[in-house]
């Protein structure tokens, strides 16, 4: 398949891998890339500049293939050296950046002038008409199926990524739901040049979390998501466990403050009580309502393969079919 997206990133197939926190590391990217498919480093998980560089040149070693950088633009308690990563990424030669939360207008002159492309992840239309103006290249639209942010207007991705791709004049990537080759081709007849996928690969050999979290995501259904941070319009979707229902539980009186779930929320218990020792009730941790299309744990590469066999079958024989 060649698409607006696989030309200007030089990848083999029109599928994403995006910035996942406590995920989003050197092997799996390498593996990602490897399999034909664009794979991004998180940079928010490293501590300075120079630890994502490094990150950045030990998948280097592992890929000769195009792979990328997401800069999650949000505000912080403790600092976080969003101008360090920026001159990193530039100085590895890496010409791929994600970035999600605010606009990344302080960043673009950069790395417009070292000819990086940006993708900007957006949840509304209004988001990423506004990034195309600031300067974004490409647009990455979040449905409301999406594990993480998914904004507060809840419109599935079915209606937001049609009406996104004819408000802007830039590519568009479609987030949210995407898990398989059925996936892949409804987005490209909706007007996507390419699907990213976060579930899809949590649930593969090469992700470096538990096996626990892994089998979870294969036996979950649809309904085993949960939305918390409603009370503050910081909405996430996330894994339905203990914790996770007793913040929707406390969040339903919307006069309870972020202090009353902060303990709960805290995402070093995510990351190091579920993602790295398989507790699954240990902390909130990450899904996305495609891990009901999610029933095996495989590679990188046969993932990317099985996605691209499913939608060549798809294309040359139910539509070929259909049309009659």
């Amino acid at each position: 398949m060649k698409t607006r997206i696989t030309e200007m990133f030089g990848i083999e197939t029109p599928i994403v891998m995006g910035g996942m926190t406590g995920v989003g590391y050197a092997d799996l990217v390498a593996a990602v890339a490897n399999a034909g498919a664009l794979g991004f480093l998180t940079a928010h998980m490293f501590a300075s500049g120079k630890e994502l560089l490094d990150e950045i040149e030990k998948t280097q070693k592992l890929t000769n293939k195009p792979f990328g950088v997401n800069l999650t633009l949000l505000p912080s308690i403790n600092p976080i050296p969003y101008d360090e990563y920026r001159e990193a990424i530039i100085a590895s030669g890496i010409k791929i950046v994600e970035t999600a939360g605010r606009a990344p207008t302080d960043h673009l002159p950069r790395f417009k002038e070292f000819g990086v492309k940006v993708i900007h992840k957006c949840t509304s239309v209004r988001h990423s008409v506004s990034a195309v103006k600031h300067g974004c290249d490409v647009i990455s639209i979040d449905g409301f199926e999406c594990a993480g942010h998914p904004g507060e207007d809840d419109i599935g991705l079915v209606v937001l990524l049609p009406a996104t791709v004819d408000a802007v004049d830039v590519p568009v990537i479609a987030s949210g739901g995407m898990a398989d080759g059925r996936s892949l081709v409804a987005a490209l007849a909706l007007g996507a040049d390419a699907v990213n996928m976060g579930t899809r690969f949590l649930a593969t050999k090469e992700a470096k979390i538990h096996e626990n979290v892994k089998k979870a995501i294969v036996a979950n259904t649809e309904r085993d998501t949960i939305l918390v941070g409603r009370s503050l319009r910081n909405t996430a979707r996330v894994a339905r466990n203990a914790v996770s229902e007793q913040v929707a539980e406390i969040q339903r009186d919307v006069t309870k403050s972020f202090a009353e779930v902060r303990e709960l929320m805290a995402g070093v218990r995510g990351r190091e009580n579920v993602l790295r020792d398989g507790d699954l009730d240990g902390g909130i941790w990450t899904t996305g309502q495609s891990q009901a299309l999610i029933h095996d744990i495989p590679t990188c590469a046969e993932v990317v393969r099985n996605i691209m066999t499913q939608a060549d079958s798809i294309i040359d024989v139910r539509l070929a079919k259909i049309r009659g």
